[in-house]
């Protein structure tokens, strides 16, 4: 491990380089040179004008004879009288030196290093802390662009780990290499074999202190010539107007968008407008029956809070995309300050597609996830990041779900289906009928094995995946809408209505191949998708009222989130076979699961 002192003063660690190539070579490198300015340049800028706010009336005295002069007991006009202008201005300049010092400091002190398996970042002048992301733990990568970053060509790159304030962030880089970075990342995290040979040179060397900026054939390289105000001045509109996916990172086909007059309509039919209009509705009634008008002039803030609201959500989901590239979903969005995320296979944990009672009539559908990791940023429509769909119809969410699902839910039911006809048994039910157990565990008989007999394990593998995730998502389509038994649900008997009043005939669940699907409600509907290999736990649960009615709740545990992956009311033996099967299955998926090195290639 390195010295912590080397590079305390900044000495040992490299200029800011100007290729992303330099930046994962485990050793010290800086952040973007307008990283001050970025951190520290606003909350400066604040203070003057605070300052420039309470001199204002004297500097327009300056100009203005006989103009207007500070109120009586006014700080600055006491300073003046008192003659003490002179100290004062000198006092600003050196807080502003100090200030301007201290986060130039700060920036020398703050280095970062990518090595094999971690990144290090390493910050603070008087206390010094040491951060370090293992790579194996990463949940994703979130990069963003402020709109005054943007200005300078930087960006801000985030490592997500799991657990609380576990995150790792590189705030700024150059824009360019914060991307080229991140794919680096995703490599080596996945597994993925290294795009060409690495100069040689000894593991974990300390970085030459003397050492310039590396320059190589890369395409953020430096140009041998310093570009022009013009030049710089293109190449920031360029990036402004830019796509927000690069079309290099995933086919066309597979982005996902969302569309503006959507937008703003699920955000104007969305809960807090019904609050709104109840709102109104109940003040219109009360000046009408009491007649004190001023009971307006309260509604009046509220009004205008809620028009920045709904510019505020719709601004933040224009030019929304998701798309699937080699290293996981690609979640980007945002007008002005732009962001996107991407999120490694075997990351989420479980699913929700749900559809509000206003959007029923237009056939809308929001998607949102549990993760293992919480983003320092909000989500698309200002929302929390686990929402991955704020607004689409059903061709929308299956779109989303093949990017979400396949990884998991394939790879998992081949895994069950392969234990199961280990075991003896026959192939599960709802495993298609060209999967047969004999050609899945052909399928996955290591490489060695299977080039005794011949057999390409590779392709059949790949097949047996994408029969059970296309079988899956046609259940899933299947209960979006479905009630009763229909697509093979099991519901809630009719005596749980005791519990459930509306919505006994839509509570229920079932397996699928590779994931266990739970249905719920009947005026706000829910379709919950857990794949296997992220169950952390089943448990069954039956309080005194339900003990007498004969019913259960079931539970399946995952991640901390937004989805509460459970199922209650349902008759005790069927919540009984649901939990012994749960288990089990969850048990073999788990045995399966490659996906946290996603990229690793087949021995």
């Amino acid at each position: 491990m390195s010295d912590p002192r080397t590079g305390a003063a900044g000495g040992g660690a490299r200029p800011a380089p100007p290729a992303a190539a330099a930046l994962p070579d485990g050793e010290w490198h800086r952040l973007h040179p307008a990283t001050p300015l970025l951190k520290g340049g606003i909350a400066l800028a604040a203070v003057l004008v605070i300052l420039f706010n309470n001199a204002r009336e004297y500097v327009v005295e300056l100009f203005v004879p006989g103009g207007r002069r500070g109120d009586e007991g006014d700080p600055f006009g006491y300073v003046v009288d008192q003659g003490w202008l002179g100290l004062l201005l000198l006092a600003v300049v050196v807080v502003i030196a100090l200030f301007v010092g201290g986060f130039w400091l700060s920036w020398r002190m703050h280095t970062f290093r990518v090595g094999d398996d971690v990144v290090e970042v390493r910050s603070g002048i008087v206390f010094r802390t040491n951060r370090r992301a293992r790579l194996d733990r990463i949940q994703g990568i979130n990069i963003q662009r402020p709109l005054l970053a943007r200005v300078f060509g930087a960006a801000k790159l985030e490592v997500n780990q799991a657990g609380q304030d576990a995150n790792v962030n590189l705030a700024y880089l150059r824009s360019a290499s914060a991307d080229d970075l991140r794919r680096e990342i995703l490599r080596r995290a996945g597994g993925g074999p290294p795009p060409h040979s690495p100069p040689t040179s000894a593991a974990g060397a300390p970085a030459d202190p003397g050492a310039g900026p590396t320059t190589t054939g890369h395409p953020d390289a430096p140009a041998p010539h310093r570009q022009g105000f013009g030049g710089l001045v293109e190449q920031r509109a360029n990036e402004f107007l830019a796509p927000e996916l690069d079309p290099d990172e995933a086919p066309p086909q597979s982005v996902v968008a969302l569309s503006p007059g959507r937008l703003i309509g699920s955000t104007v039919l969305s809960g807090y407008t019904l609050f709104l209009l109840a709102a109104v509705v109940a003040i219109v009634i009360s000046v009408v029956t009491t007649g004190e008008w001023f009971l307006l002039f309260v509604l009046l803030p509220a009004v205008l809070g809620s028009g920045g609201f709904y510019v505020n959500r719709i601004t933040k989901s224009l030019r929304y995309t998701i798309a699937g590239t080699r290293d996981g979903v690609r979640i980007g969005y945002g007008l002005f300050s732009t962001s996107n995320e991407t999120l490694p296979p075997g990351r989420i944990h479980s699913v929700k597609v749900s559809q509000p009672l206003l959007w029923r009539p237009f056939g809308w559908w929001d998607v949102k996830i549990n993760r293992a990791s919480r983003s320092s940023t909000k989500g698309a429509a200002g929302q929390e990041n686990t929402t991955i769909l704020p607004v689409g119809d059903e061709d929308d969410v299956r779109r989303v779900l093949e990017l979400v699902l396949p990884e998991l839910v394939g790879v998992a039911a081949v895994g069950v289906a392969t234990e199961e006809a280990r075991a003896g048994s026959t192939a599960s039910a709802d495993v298609p009928e060209a999967v047969t157990p004999e050609a899945i565990v052909s399928a996955t008989v290591p490489r060695t094995d299977a080039s005794a007999t011949g057999e390409a394990a590779p392709p059949a593998v790949r097949d047996a995946v994408e029969a059970t995730t296309e079988h899956t998502l046609s259940l899933v389509e299947g209960g979006l809408r479905s009630s009763g038994t229909d697509g093979g649900f099991t519901v809630s008997p009719r005596r749980a209505a005791v519990l459930r009043w509306f919505s006994w005939r839509r509570n229920g669940f079932r397996t699928a191949p590779g994931a266990l699907l739970l249905r719920k409600g009947a005026i706000w509907r829910q379709l919950v998708i857990v794949p296997l290999p992220r169950v952390q736990s089943v448990g069954l649960v039956q309080g005194p009222l339900r003990r007498r009615l004969r019913l259960a709740t079931v539970h399946l545990h995952t991640v901390q989130g937004p989805i509460v992956a459970e199922i209650g009311a349902l008759d005790q033996d069927d919540a009984l076979g649901f939990f012994t099967t749960a288990g089990r299955e969850a048990v073999a998926a788990a045995h399966a699961d490659r996906t946290h090195r996603w990229s690793e290639e087949t021995p």
